[in-house]
């Protein structure tokens, strides 16, 4: 069966869609929202203002890079979840209309799930059963992956994402929104090995990173209080400290579900995995261990339609549509 896929990605704040051909993308349209960079995050009403305003022009250029017309649709995908209510519903409803109007089948796609289905847009593609370390701003998981379709979380934060320490550092920082990839970028530049900053060994492979923010925290205030450049004298060494330090966090739990599982198959997800560091520790763990490893291309880390696309083309081949009543649903289960 032919399959010709408009996706659309709503659920923070870029606007996304793109279009997937018979297992193959034909476009990626981003539209990234800078009107919250002055409010240091995220705000969720402006974010859904702005995908009502982004949506169509992006949906009508995904279309069009891909020399798609509606008529050839034959299903509309969209994210259910998790993310932003008023941002999910902006995605949903244009989606479900769309569905509707063109009398097709819907889609609904778990955010998390398509993070790690971006491995399978192009190649090479990881072989299952794979471990894939899923990190964004709002997860931190070990993820279990035996098919398409069949995933199973085997270890997860019990209290923040590991995104959103990169984030608060930033903050506390002074860094400009968003804050997660200028902390790599001055990293590149410092000492991992300057500054110690302690981490929870959680049991099992869980994580929690909720005190790591506040050690930094109380390490900026002390320092500062002494020095009140001690932030721009010393920024590259604090950035690599702090980012060696999340890193090797991230690594030794997967080093141990490694271990466990016996699987070598290992990937990384999300919008951290954009992050120089974990990219190069992957990559040196994989040499040492003998692991295979995948990490996606820049422009699939971080939310794109393009992973909701492939996620939605193999939700098709298993039939598994969905009804018009779905609802979004921000804190989306596994």
């Amino acid at each position: 069966m032919n399959h010709v896929i408009l996706a659309i990605e709503s659920s923070c704040d870029e606007t996304a869609a793109s279009v997937l051909i018979n297992g193959k993308i034909g476009s990626n349209v981003i539209a990234a929202q800078a009107v919250h960079q002055k409010y240091g995050g995220v705000v969720p009403e402006l974010a859904s203002r702005a995908h009502q305003r982004n949506i169509v022009p992006v949906v009508a250029q995904a279309l069009e890079d891909a020399k798609v017309r509606k008529e050839d649709l034959t299903a509309v995908a969209f994210t259910q979840g998790p993310g932003l209510l008023g941002s999910l519903l902006v995605g949903a409803s244009f989606a479900k209309a769309m569905a509707l109007a063109l009398n097709v089948p819907l889609v609904a796609v778990h955010h998390m799930q398509a993070h790690i289905l971006a491995h399978f847009i192009d190649d090479p593609r990881p072989a299952f059963p794979f471990l894939c370390l899923t990190v964004s701003g709002g997860h931190t998981q070990i993820v279990r992956v035996d098919g398409y379709l069949d995933m199973e979380i085997i270890g997860q934060t019990q209290d923040d994402a590991v995104g959103e320490a990169f984030d608060k550092t930033a903050k506390m920082l002074g860094l400009p929104y968003p804050g997660g990839p200028l902390v790599d970028q001055y990293a590149a530049a410092g000492n991992p090995k300057a500054y110690a900053f302690p981490g929870v060994d959680m049991p099992g492979l869980d994580f929690s990173f909720s005190g790591i923010k506040t050690a930094i925290l109380y390490f900026l205030r002390d320092h500062t209080a002494k020095n009140p450049n001690f932030v721009p004298e010393h920024l590259a060494d604090i950035c690599a400290s702090v980012q060696y330090t999340l890193v090797n966090i991230l690594l030794k739990k997967l080093r141990k579900a490694a271990a466990e599982t016996g699987i070598r198959e290992i990937a990384i997800a999300g919008g951290v995995s954009a992050n120089r560091g974990l990219r190069d520790a992957l990559n040196a763990a994989g040499r040492e261990l003998g692991w295979q490893v995948y990490i996606p291309k820049f422009e699939y880390c971080t939310d794109n339609a393009a992973m909701i696309a492939v996620a939605a083309y193999y939700k098709a081949q298993a039939g598994q549509f969905s009804p018009q009543d779905v609802t979004p649903m921000p804190r989306m289960e596994w």
